[in-house]
């Protein structure tokens, strides 16, 4: 089955370029040329993947990712501008899954987009994972404590699964990046940081002592496998 992927641009010359490639190799890229066009495409449904530039006049793709992740958890590819690391971090702590510098090589954001509908994809055969009270279940990538959902973004869930999959033992920072098959994306201590906290917070610890997600000053992270 075809790939349904949106780019949200407004450069009309990319997004032919883009289209023309990508066709070929089952991925069909609709087009909206602004931010809110794409939000209302992506509200609509039928959108497997999203490809989002930051520099968009008017609503910024920042915002439109912000709201996005308000709505849902589709996989997102941020184009930024080369060199701008801001950008890139920023995008990866809103929930961003992966991104791509301009200027755009086609056939680098066709192996973004496969690798990351990979990582995101339900996975079949694989274990539920039990630590505590919180219950992960891999194959259907979603997480729970109690009768309680958590929201997590995809990157989110991955550095959850890495964790749950280590549970009682402290993983390092680079170690749990390349865990949560990140390996590719090069970021920096305070973007693993941030995400950890959003983790902590999703998982109830601001309110919660001891936690369940601890920090070892100098060493990296650890999942308490029972905690208090």
């Amino acid at each position: 089955m075809p790939i349904r992927a949106l780019l949200i641009d407004d450069d009309t010359r990319l997004a032919e370029l883009l289209a023309g490639y990508l066709a070929p190799h089952d991925v069909l890229l609709a087009h909206a040329s602004d931010g809110a066009l794409g939000l209302r495409a992506v509200a609509q449904g039928g959108v497997d993947l999203v490809v989002l530039d930051v520099m968009m006049p008017g609503m910024d793709g920042l915002e439109v990712l912000r709201r996005l992740r308000l709505q849902t958890a589709v996989p997102v590819v941020m184009l930024t501008a080369r060199g701008d690391e801001t950008d890139r971090v920023v995008g990866l702590e809103l929930g961003a899954d992966d991104y791509l510098a301009k200027p755009v090589y086609p056939r680098e954001l066709l192996a973004r987009i496969r690798a990351v509908l990979r990582r995101t994809a339900p996975r079949g055969g694989e274990r539920r994972l039990l630590v505590g009270d919180l219950e992960i279940d891999p194959a259907a990538r979603s997480a729970r404590i109690g009768d309680r959902t958590l929201a997590l973004t995809a990157l989110e869930f991955d550095l959850l699964v890495a964790l749950a999959e280590r549970a009682g033992r402290v993983v390092p920072r680079e170690a749990l990046w390349e865990a949560a098959g990140r390996s590719d994306t090069v970021v920096s201590e305070r973007t693993v940081d941030v995400h950890i906290s959003h983790l902590r917070t999703k998982l109830g610890d601001d309110a919660r002592d001891p936690a369940r997600l601890k920090t070892i000053r100098g060493a990296g992270y650890v999942l308490v496998r029972e905690p208090g």
